[in-house]
């Protein structure tokens, strides 16, 4: 038989097919030497008992059904093929009989030999007469010298025949059976583990009781489907969905089955006529019909039979057989519980369904899933873990998707033939196959004698099980307990191999929204960035013409960890509580607030206080520079409508117990530089002179050039547009190191403190991180190319683009003095614009009040130095003439002594001052490319409301949130929330 796909053909059409041709090696003739049509059939015996050998006939007539099986193909047989059939007519020896197929090969191996396609030829196990062994089946398969493919494999207990049909450039295969009359081909167990729905390929859908094992109901289409690849249930609108080999999905409402007619006897796919089949062939002989498809099969007996209406089928839903289909909730949906058909076809490509209870269960298109390939590879196999869908191809490839956003995640070479079945379960994903290995193979199991056809994953008894079954008639459970225990991968990969979990974050956090009442959608992003979340809540319908509308920025990827040298006291991907803090990568930075954020939403949405809309964009690129978020946004800027104020929690106070809001951050460009020789890598000793232009030479001597004493950047103009310091803003100044110096004597002159923080908060600066070479890592190389890696931290009305454009030109001034060989190149790799925002708005003057609100009586009592005396800081008028000590973010957190314990509220137990808490203003030296952008994006003021400790070890080892400010932030949130609307 040669195979082939009806719209991509992997297999063209050309060839002889053939049944009751077996081999009696080793197996003689059942009955006697000459019998009549009656005698066979009453002599027949059990297809499940091995029929005893008789003795070795005289002659052998071949039966008719034997003669008319034999399929020949006019115009792709040579004459005498012909003249060899008719030969069957009349007795012949048991010798001679024995070697029919050796007289069949002698003449089709020449037209074998001329078929460069590849090739696929099988046959029954249990025939009409003779007994198929794979050693006959390889002869036939041996002639095909010229084809790039040959398989050729026996189907065990494939009883009687294969039906053989045409459907456009495709061959139809029907194998006739006795519980099905034909290979089952998928199973589908109700969500209450009651029924079991079958589809084979008889076009019949058996629907079983899981009790007692008896036929509930039989179920066909009004058309003939050919194989019914695979079938699902709704329990929620009790519809049967199946997928069929004419390229339609058709179902039919359990509901309805009362109320319909019973369908006439003479419909049943059975006894239909046949077009191929029921036709006169050559010779003007017409086929009987199989044994099997006249007497039904033998188990499938009872319960009541229901035929598919004409009205409940949607023809060519693919462009090729329909393989594979599951049902998932809410994906492509608003509603998260509303279900989805999610089909796979030969066609390549995945569509999602909606599905239409009040219209039987009808279908309609929502989204298709193709990855522009012009020849897509069948999809054979499907399984779903959330939200992401895994699917399996005849190319031995499996396809990772995000239902979110409908983006292929991740493609995976697994075999190097098709993809017979997939399975997830304990975080991991099974795949089976013809040949080769797995990606990332774990490991690797000798499971079946044939193909692996069938899988799924389940808990037995606290205990993790993969089953298996196969076509070598055996379904094998193996207990794999120990390789779901394995590390995870997260402790083991960087971010970049982290998409996935990314992803899979991201539909949670998703999830979570929705569950709170908010209307959510992923927004895209350029491939492979990950997605931007989206979610609205609606205030109140009284407030809808003039209520305001705040936009909360958050992002939920976090820089990686790993705990390869155990400096982690916790799994750093496996969040753990202690002595009141939250343990785990990303619980401050920035998980913790996002989540303030939500729950603080959705308890005025639950006390329907909610008066403004809420609007939120996590994305997931923050910690890469926020790569494809700008795009995402001005994409869907008329979803996400007008904005009013901004609000973003990204953050952390000064120390540990004072709370803070920020109302700047420095911007960033980051630069490489490089310079690059024509000559190769050389050796000191033996090229190395005076006159030799070096790459890393030439490039020290021009960074060198780019700052002054003390740090000062020499490109021109570059502090020119740095705005004053103003008498508001010292004041801020003030009021921290007052704070800061009255908790930690250690600090210092709080003269010299603020002028340290203001060198890191609101003055610009240039760093050098790096320098790569080429060539061997060694002392006596002469590099040939030599970069380096710098950062501009630049401050509020320093544009980005400007600094970007006077680095260059400094950069390459500078250079072309040297008068050198070499090349440079100056290449801007990422930039942030700076921010500054007004602390005397509204939102800032709200979250004050909120913080005040919620934090109460602020701690005032002095600690005592542990130092002789306060630091004293040398003077100077020029700005870069003097090297103060800097304060930096962990002399500023650890203080000068033990934190002492607080109480439930925050406070010290002893005298505190009866005073609200006012937070401190702060500016930062770090940045957030997104924060700037918004601002000019919506026209919106932003406010930032730091919820971490100075101690919460972002981007550390050890990272961690104190559950009383979790708790607070959420307080705060709320206050903000339900309070600044009403400004």
């Amino acid at each position: 038989m040669l195979r082939a796909g009806l719209r991509f053909a992997k297999y063209p059409l050309a060839g002889l097919v053939t049944y009751g041709i077996g081999s009696q090696k080793g197996r003689k003739p059942f009955g006697d030497a000459v019998e009549s049509d009656a005698d066979e059939a009453a002599n027949k015996p059990s297809p499940d008992a091995a029929p005893a050998p008789p003795e070795k006939p005289a002659a052998q007539v071949w039966p008719k059904e034997m003669k008319d099986g034999i399929m020949l193909h006019p115009k792709l047989c040579a004459p005498s093929v012909f003249s060899l059939h008719d030969k069957l007519n009349n007795p012949m020896s048991y010798d001679e009989s024995s070697d029919t197929i050796g007289m069949y090969l002698n003449y089709w191996a020449p037209y074998a030999a001329r078929v460069t396609v590849p090739v696929m030829y099988t046959a029954p196990s249990n025939d009409f007469l003779w007994y198929a062994t794979l050693e006959a089946l390889e002869e036939y398969a041996a002639a095909f010298v010229s084809s790039p493919k040959v398989e050729c494999g026996v189907q065990l207990k494939s009883p009687h025949c294969i039906e053989l049909s045409l459907q456009g450039q495709a061959w139809m295969v029907r194998f006739f059976g006795f519980a099905m009359e034909g290979s089952v081909l998928g199973f589908c167990l109700s969500p209450d583990q009651q029924l079991l729905f079958s589809s084979a390929a008889d076009r019949i859908i058996n629907v079983w009781s899981t009790r007692d094992f008896s036929r509930v109901y039989s179920l066909y289409s009004t058309y003939d489907t050919g194989d019914v690849f695979c079938v699902s249930y709704s329990a929620a609108l009790q519809t049967v969905y199946l997928g069929a080999q004419n390229t339609s999905i058709q179902w039919y409402d359990l509901k309805e089955k009362a109320r319909r007619p019973p369908p006439h006897h003479s419909a049943h796919p059975s006894l239909r006529e046949d077009k191929f089949f029921d036709s006169r062939g050559p010779g003007g002989v017409r086929t009987p019909r199989p044994y099997s498809a006249e007497h039904g099969p033998r188990h499938a007996k009872g319960g009541q039979t229901l035929e598919i209406d004409k009205e409940n089928i949607r023809q060519y839903a693919h462009f090729g057989y329909v393989y594979c289909m599951l049902l998932a909730r809410g994906v492509g949906t608003e509603d998260p519980d509303e279900e989805v058909l999610i089909s796979g076809g030969g066609d390549g490509i995945i569509k999602l369904w909606k599905l239409h209870g009040q219209a039987g269960g009808a279908i309609e298109q929502l989204h298709r899933l193709y990855d522009g390939r012009e020849e897509g590879d069948s999809v054979l196999t499907m399984a779903l873990d959330g939200t992401f869908l895994y699917s399996g191809r005849l190319d031995g490839e499996i396809n990772v998707w995000d239902l979110e956003t409908r983006q292929l995640v991740r493609s995976l070479k697994a075999y190097s033939d098709d993809v017979l079945t997939l399975s997830v379960g304990g975080s991991f994903l099974f795949s089976a196959g013809k040949f080769n290995s797995q990606y990332e193979c774990e490991s690797r199991i000798k499971a079946h004698g044939g193909r692996i056809l069938a899988s799924a994953f389940g808990t037995y008894q606290d205990r993790h099980i993969y089953v298996t079954g196969g076509n070598d008639n055996t379904v094998a459970i193996w207990d794999i307990s120990d390789c779901t225990s394995a590390p995870s991968v997260e402790k083991r990969t960087s971010n970049e191999q982290l998409f996935e979990s990314l992803k899979r974050g991201a539909s949670y956090l998703r999830s979570v929204l929705k569950g709170f009442g908010a209307t959510t959608e992923m927004l895209t992003t350029e491939d492979p960035f990950n997605p931007v979340i989206f979610a609205r809540f609606s205030g109140n319908s009284v407030t809808a013409r003039h209520r305001k509308k705040i936009l909360f920025y958050g992002h939920y990827d976090v820089i990686a960890a790993e705990d390869e040298k155990g400096k982690w006291i916790v799994d750093p991907f496996s969040m753990q509580g202690i002595d009141g803090y939250l343990y785990g990568r990303g619980t401050s930075d920035n998980k913790g607030p996002i989540m303030a954020a939500i729950f603080a939403v959705a308890e005025l949405n639950a006390e329907q206080a909610l008066d403004s809309d809420i609007v939120f964009l996590i994305e997931g690129e923050e910690e890469c520079g926020s790569r494809g978020f700008a795009k995402a946004v001005q994409k869907n800027k008329e979803l996400i409508g007008d904005i009013d104020w901004i609000l973003l929690a990204n953050s952390y106070w000064l120390d540990d117990r004072t709370p803070c809001l920020t109302y700047g951050l420095r911007g960033v460009i980051h630069t490489t530089v490089q310079v690059q020789s024509e000559h190769p890598d050389l050796h000191s000793g033996v090229d190395g002179s005076a006159q030799l232009d070096e790459s890393l030479k030439d490039l020290v001597m021009l960074l060198a050039k780019l700052t002054g004493t003390h740090g000062k950047v020499e490109i021109p103009g570059f502090y020119d547009p740095i705005l004053p310091l103003t008498r508001d803003e010292e004041s801020l100044y003030a009021d921290i190191t007052r704070s800061l110096i009255q908790r930690n004597p250690d600090l210092g002159d709080p003269e010299e403190l603020s002028a340290s923080l203001m060198r890191r908060w609101r003055e610009a600066s240039l760093t050098i991180h790096r320098f790569q070479t080429s060539g061997p890592d060694n002392a006596t190389i002469i590099p040939r190319k030599a970069k380096a890696s710098l950062s501009l931290r630049l401050v509020p009305n320093q544009e980005a683009n400007e600094v970007g454009k006077a680095l260059v030109a400094f950069l390459t001034h500078e250079f072309q003095k040297f008068g050198s060989n070499n090349e440079l190149s100056v290449t801007i790799d990422h930039q942030a614009e700076p921010w500054l925002g007004d602390f005397n708005n509204q939102i800032f003057q709200t979250l004050e009040q909120a913080i005040m609100d919620v934090w109460g009586p602020v701690d005032d009592r002095r600690r005592r130095s542990s130092l002789g005396g306060a630091l004293k800081p040398s003077r100077s008028g020029d700005y870069f003439g003097s090297r103060p000590l800097p304060a930096t973010s962990s002399t500023l957190a650890n203080g000068s002594a033990a934190t002492p314990k607080e109480d439930s509220n925050g406070h010290d137990p002893g005298q505190v001052l009866n005073r609200a808490r006012k937070p401190l203003y702060i500016r930062e030296g770090g940045s957030i490319p997104a924060i700037r952008f918004l601002e000019k994006e919506f026209g919106a003021p932003a406010a930032h409301f730091p919820c971490g400790q100075a101690s919460d070890s972002a981007h550390l080892d050890n990272e961690r949130f104190r559950l009383l400010n979790l708790y607070k932030s959420k307080d705060i949130f709320k206050k903000v929330f339900r309070d600044l609307p009403q400004k």
